[in-house]
């Protein structure tokens, strides 16, 4: 019998080129870079590393070439025993790359190299890894794959939550429609949160009565805000920041440990905040990532 897990991550899982410049450059002009590093990210694995290192059971599925055979990356996530049984190997491609450009104002610009997850849409539904899961989160990756994954998910009675992030030029109103109906719970930044609305022409209180019962709007350095019965606004943990790269998915990954454990909405909340305000004290998305006592110990000694 296959083993449950508690969340299933479907989307990307990237090699990151982290970047720091102080300001970007304009059309047909040069910046100099000040740092470039190389990290293991994707919205989806980031996901599933942190929720992981919380105590979750996590499995991941996401599209990756030949050279994530044998790699560092593929062994660090069984070492933190991710499933990855179910992966989608092109061996004749290259793992999704990003290059992730930060100014000194903590701004980004993300360039993304698709590589072998540009076979998303001609794959099948990961039957076994979702029917396997108690909860589904759709994370950044093919709008197709991800609508045909989350259909099946809610047929199952699984919990879903979906974070369109940096992929969310590609969906087109319906395609948000389509996915935005089935999922419980939507994630999105500030400016994303605002641009879904737009495409689908609803407000808030609109869009839980169409879909996801539970909207997060995260907003950096201001906090987060939990659109529910009640809004709930949540501070965000102060720390001195290296790099914002990844909090958002580790505040993802910390609310729904807290989620999924049956706690309030204000202290899926809390912890979150917790878990991503140790994210932004080391450059890359899964180098500083806290096990469930250290978040725990940080938001206790924060929301006194």
């Amino acid at each position: 019998m296959r083993e449950k897990r508690d969340l299933l991550s479907i989307g990307h899982t990237a090699f990151d080129y982290i970047i720091q410049v102080n300001e970007f450059p304009l059309p047909n002009s040069a910046t100099t870079i000040n740092k470039m590093r190389t990290f293991h990210g994707g919205a989806a694995a980031n996901v599933a590393v942190v929720a992981s290192s919380l105590g979750l059971k996590s499995s991941l599925i996401s599209a990756v070439g030949g050279d994530f055979l044998g790699s560092a990356y593929q062994d660090q996530l069984k070492n933190l025993k991710i499933n990855i049984d179910n992966m989608i190997l092109v061996e004749d491609d290259k793992t999704p790359t990003a290059f992730v450009l930060t100014d000194e104002n903590d701004d980004q610009i993300f360039y993304f190299y698709w590589g072998a997850a540009t076979r998303f849409k001609e794959s099948p539904v990961p039957i076994e890894g979702i029917s396997a899961a108690q909860a589904v989160h759709l994370a950044t990756g093919d709008p197709t794959f991800n609508c045909k994954c989350g259909k099946f998910a809610r047929k199952n009675d699984k919990l879903i939550s979906f974070d369109p992030g940096q992929d969310l030029h590609m969906y087109s109103s319906q395609d948000l429609l389509d996915v935005l109906q089935i999922c419980d719970i939507l994630f999105g930044n500030h400016h994303e949160i605002d641009r879904i609305l737009k495409s689908i022409n609803m407000g808030i209180d609109e869009l839980r009565d169409y879909g996801p019962s539970i909207v997060v709007e995260t907003r950096g350095r201001k906090g987060s805000v939990i659109y529910s019965t009640e809004k709930i606004v949540i501070d965000a943990v102060e720390r001195n920041p290296t790099d914002p790269t990844g909090a958002g998915d580790s505040y993802r990954a910390g609310f729904l440990k807290s989620f999924l454990a049956g706690e309030s909405l204000e202290y899926c909340g809390k912890l979150a905040s917790s878990v991503s305000s140790f994210i932004v004290e080391a450059e890359g998305c899964q180098t500083n990532v806290p096990n469930l006592e250290m978040a725990e110990k940080r938001m206790e000694g924060y929301f006194k």
